[in-house]
């Protein structure tokens, strides 16, 4: 009975245990649990659905050849000057101001040739005296020939005084007429009627005598002024006819003109010819403003795919790259081009995608290889991919990867 007894017991004991580690074994897998729940990071969210903006590839006409920037002159610049020397003490003329002919620019201090003038009056007024008293000589001593008082030569002596005084007179009265007009030299007066281009002289300078003080661009024809390298010149010739378009008209605004005027020798420093294109008077286009020309034999139409420069990225290799659009499953995948130019602010594009292609224009640097893309319409435009804008005229450089602008 003793030992049933301690056997029942143990078996207890036992149970007790056996129940006790079940618990702990429940209760750590449970903090184990809580505890791998309390580290875990959230389920990412699902990337969001970006919005492009989308282009249509297509293809426009480009017109290639050489285009050259120049500047507009006018045809006849005039340099004034003093014609007499002196200390500047007064200057109306200021760069950029309209002044008509006969207009006063600047003024010499005229003090010491009002001088001059009256040191020629005095001049004038002894040599009138001496020549009326040989006047009056003369007429007495031709009274006494008359009676037989005096000889003939002693007369012609008298007569060839009076001339001789007569000549001082005369000789007093240019010299006078002379510092008179060097006295109105002190003025420098516009001769015509234009716009002042340039002043190479200040108030207070003491300039000589033909010193460019003033610089005057005529009114009148007007000149479009550029260079043209020597391996052009067989698409330039006096005479030849060029067309120009100014450069704040954008692609607007074309000029027609001819060459008027060819460098016979080229620059010493760029080793350029200067040529001048003549513009009608009723292009009416302000000095100084920039246009640019090209000769008309050297143009060439051909058909090109062009691209706005937003479009263009580049890759890990340098690569110029485009992200192109598959309409069927809208994602967005790049897609490798090559560049042959630039036109304005589009680039042409000589092999990579074709007409029809839909590229992305805005939003580039966002994207990635497959990602679901949603097209954006701007506020009021209607839905659906916005075609392609139309092609601008440009000039690019025929056979070369940059333009001359």
């Amino acid at each position: 009975m003793p030992n049933s007894h301690i056997a029942g017991k143990e078996s207890a004991q036992s149970a007790i245990k056996e129940i006790a580690l079940k618990k702990m074994a429940l209760w750590s897998a449970l903090i184990a649990v809580a505890l791998l729940a309390a580290c875990s990071k959230p389920a990412p969210a699902p990337e969001p659905v970006r919005a492009v903006k989308i282009h249509t590839v297509g293809s426009s006409g480009l017109v290639s050849g050489y285009e050259y920037s120049g500047e507009v002159r006018a045809r006849v610049e005039s340099r004034l000057g003093f014609r007499v020397a002196g200390k500047i003490v007064k200057r109306q003329a200021e760069v950029g101001q309209r002044v008509k002919a006969g207009q006063v620019l600047a003024q010499l201090d005229p003090q010491d040739y009002k001088l001059a003038a009256d040191g020629a009056r005095a001049a004038l007024a002894v040599a009138t005296t001496n020549r009326d008293l040989a006047a009056a000589d003369f007429k007495r001593f031709q009274s006494l020939k008359e009676q037989n008082f005096i000889s003939g030569a002693e007369l012609e002596r008298r007569e060839t005084t009076f001339k001789a005084a007569q000549a001082q007179v005369q000789q007093a009265q240019a010299q006078l007429a002379n510092v008179g007009n060097q006295v109105g030299y002190a003025n420098l007066v516009a001769d015509v009627s234009g716009v002042v281009t340039a002043v190479d002289a200040e108030v207070g300078q003491v300039v000589s005598a033909g010193s460019p003080v003033v610089r005057i661009a005529q009114d009148g024809a007007r000149d479009v002024v550029f260079s043209v390298p020597e391996d052009k010149m067989a698409s330039v010739a006096v005479g030849s006819a060029v067309k120009a378009r100014r450069w704040a008209d954008g692609d607007g605004g074309e000029l027609s003109g001819k060459i008027r005027e060819l460098a016979a020798s080229a620059d010493p420093l760029t080793r350029t010819f200067q040529a001048k294109m003549s513009l009608d008077a009723s292009a009416n286009l302000p000095l100084g403003a920039t246009v640019y020309v090209f000769p008309s034999t050297s143009l060439n139409a051909v058909s090109a795919i062009k691209l706005p420069t937003s479009s263009l990225m580049q890759n890990a290799q340098g690569a110029s790259t485009v992200w192109l659009l598959d309409t069927a499953a809208m994602t967005v995948n790049p897609v490798i081009v090559q560049v042959a130019t630039a036109d304005g602010n589009e680039a042409v594009i000589a092999a990579g995608v074709k007409p029809g292609d839909k590229i992305v224009s805005a939003g580039i640097h966002v994207l990635s290889p497959g990602l679901k893309v949603t097209i954006f319409n701007e506020k009021g435009a209607p839905a659906g991919i916005q075609p392609a804008q139309g092609a601008t005229k440009s000039v690019v450089s025929s056979g070369s990867a940059t333009t001359g602008k």
